[in-house]
């Protein structure tokens, strides 16, 4: 029974040896952690570190987190909880069918948002402004593996995993640059599977929140899926297919259905994310954290006891690290409490 439970990981690797792509990331091949470890007997390294992911506080966050409505009251909108949940789902079917690790492309995708901001893209651009490093979701992803979490020891995790967490983002550009992208292809996975789950979901929202009605999609979208989990189908099929066709040298899409998706995500930003509605909400959400930002910058002390105190990086790091960390409605409590009269108790 002993040599059966040591020899576990190892049949798992070996497993990995003799089914996986040759392009595959290997759990026998990492590139190992900051700090060593021992090895398991059941998990592999990547097994460990996605469920060290889903066991940190961060991510427990994320369901408080906004994805594109600010504090959103109804029960059907994402979350940046539920957007992740979606991202991996997407990226593990890809990396099945590829025959790429799934485990190193799961914990990817349930880290990949680990350092977003309350109300999403909208905090994202506060702290760029305000803080004086700049900010960016994907650097304060990693930062929040590598430091934040566990009292200021971090998750240590592999180099695969940091890697494709802080390669996942693109914003406005190129969903496959030419440089820039994560070494495994495990990591580009997650980028590409990341933009099909929020072009497609971002939409259903925003549908549902009447902040765009469905005769106002342009009929190029609607023909390649009149539904999200339509649209997600030919998408996710196209990367697998075209990615094969690449001989597995890199994760692609072909120039029909990329240039569709870039096309969507470009329709996405004129009339949801910075449509004048959204702007009008941004203008509350940035009031909101400038006021905390500047308050906790004076009130150090104040900082929230469990998040790590990086004395040596400034105040201003610590601050923007416990802004960044907050949630929609802890943000909104917070706010409330500092700054609007408090009703007085009366005996």
């Amino acid at each position: 029974m002993s040599k059966q439970k040591l020899s576990i990981r190892k049949q798992t690797e070996e497993i990995e040896k003799k089914t996986f792509h040759p392009n595959a990331c290997l759990s026998s091949n990492s590139k190992g952690r900051k700090r060593k470890e021992k090895g398991e007997q059941i998990r592999t390294c990547f097994q460990r570190d996605r469920d060290r992911i889903i066991h940190c506080k961060a991510f427990r966050r994320l369901k408080h987190k906004t994805q594109v409505f600010l504090a959103p009251k109804g029960d059907h909108y994402r979350t940046r909880l539920t957007h992740t949940l979606e991202v991996s789902q997407i990226a593990r079917t890809i990396a099945k069918a590829l025959r790429l690790n799934e485990d190193l492309t799961e914990a990817i995708a349930l880290g990949h948002d680990l350092g977003h901001t309350p109300f999403g893209h909208a905090g994202e651009d506060v702290l760029r402004e305000i803080y004086p490093g700049g900010f960016d979701h994907f650097k304060q992803s990693l930062r929040v593996v590598d430091i934040l979490e566990r009292n200021g020891l971090g998750l240590n995790l592999t180099f695969e995993v940091r890697n494709g967490i802080v390669k996942h983002s693109k914003g406005k550009g190129e969903i496959f640059p030419s440089r820039g992208r994560s070494e495994t292809l495990e990591g580009q996975i997650v980028r590409v599977s990341d933009v099909i789950a929020y072009v497609n979901h971002d939409l259903d929202d925003s549908i549902r929140a009447g902040v765009l009605k469905k005769s106002s999609i342009p009929a190029k979208f609607l023909k390649i899926g009149d539904s999200p989990s339509k649209r997600i189908d030919v998408m996710v099929k196209d990367v697998i297919y075209s990615t094969i066709n690449a001989d597995m040298t890199e994760v692609t899409m072909s120039n029909k259905i990329k240039d569709l998706t870039h096309s969507l995500r470009d329709f996405l930003y004129s009339n949801v994310y910075e449509s004048d509605m959204s702007k009008q909400e941004f203008k509350k959400a940035r009031k909101i954290l400038l006021d905390l930002y500047h308050y906790y910058l004076e009130h150090t002390d104040e900082v929230f006891k469990e998040y790590p105190k990086d004395t040596i990086s400034g105040k201003n790091r610590m601050v923007c690290d416990f802004i960044a960390g907050m949630t929609d409605r802890f943000a909104l409590m917070m706010y409330e409490q500092l700054f609007l009269p408090q009703p007085w108790l009366v005996f």
